[in-house]
């Protein structure tokens, strides 16, 4: 991995533990698999949401927002970092949620400390100061994907690109508000309690989809709440902990395996396949190995038809 910041998934067990290993507590993110208002509502309190997007490339950018209303004022009163480096933006959007709910999260001494040095900062400074932070990105990184090819090359993102960014939804001082570092501000979306939240927020991001073609799909929403294990304690429902026991497990095994490079297990099942294929014989091998290239053509085949026929839909 480089010394910059890796590329991390959006996932509910990434984000959990990425947050734990910062030293926060009581606190993990579930896939929103739905916009509807219950399912948040169901899994309360909710702190915010992390929504991934395709984001549009060869967007000019907006002397307002599409939706809502910049608020320089909220830019300078709450913790708002502008992005300032690539891959950092999932960690960013999360830490704009969590630096904001600190008055009911514990948050741990090493982040009390950072948004104690950033508090003053202007937008700009404290993104500079967040991608600085080697504890943070060094948390950050620990749950990228391992992989055995460096790419060092760096170049602009075209329209022809497919390039994601996370941005966050919270309640702050009665309002609901966008977080989102590639802004100039936090975009304030209308007055907004935390009991309103679920509602407010899905109707935001229902306006949002919407402004995308309708075979645009690719899209993923993670909410922040209090550890669930807890609610479940709290109304003792031993299924329902044995459950949320059972994810952290999971997610754990998860991120295990993130950390693992498979290349050197794949090179020596390979080679396994080909020893025995070739001590059965030269027609075994032979027909095998053609067999695989008909096997990949007719995959490349239909590929390029799934993908013209996504074109013309599209058209």
């Amino acid at each position: 991995m480089s010394a910059g910041w890796n590329t991390i998934e959006s996932d509910a067990g990434v984000f959990t533990y990425l947050l734990e290993n910062l030293g926060v507590k009581d606190v993990q993110f579930e896939e929103v698999i739905s916009l509807d208002a219950d399912f948040l509502r169901h899994r309360g309190p909710i702190y915010g949401v992390i929504f991934l997007f395709k984001y549009p490339v060869g967007e000019k950018p907006q002397e307002k927002p599409l939706d809502g209303a910049f608020d320089y004022d909220a830019a300078e009163n709450r913790f708002f970092a502008a992005q300032t480096i690539q891959n950092a933006c999932g960690t960013q959007a999360l830490l704009s949620v969590l630096l904001n709910k600190d008055d009911t999260i514990e948050i741990g001494p090493k982040l009390r400390e950072f948004k104690d040095f950033t508090g003053a900062f202007p937008a700009d400074l404290r993104g500079e100061a967040l991608s600085n932070s080697e504890l943070i990105r060094d948390v950050h990184n620990s749950f990228a994907r391992a992989s055995p090819f460096a790419d060092e090359a760096q170049r602009l993102a075209t329209e022809e690109d497919d390039v994601y960014h996370f941005v966050a939804y919270t309640e702050m001082g009665g309002k609901l508000y966008e977080l989102d570092g590639l802004q100039p501000a936090p975009i304030d979306h209308g007055s907004c309690s935390p009991e309103e939240f679920p509602e407010k927020v899905i109707g935001v991001l229902q306006r949002r989809i919407e402004r995308y073609p309708a075979q645009e799909i690719r899209f993923n929403l993670l909410a922040m709440v209090r550890d669930l294990r807890i609610r479940a304690r709290e109304v003792g429902d031993q299924d329902w902990l044995y459950q949320e026991e059972q994810k952290r497990n999971a997610w754990q095994w998860e991120n295990a395996l993130r950390r693992h490079n498979f290349v050197g297990f794949i090179g020596e099942s390979l080679r396994g396949v080909v020893r025995s294929k070739v001590h059965e014989g030269d027609s075994t091998y032979n027909e095998w190995v053609e067999e695989a290239k008909k096997t990949t053509k007719t995959r490349l085949t239909e590929r390029r038809k799934a993908k013209g026929e996504a074109k013309e839909e599209g058209a």
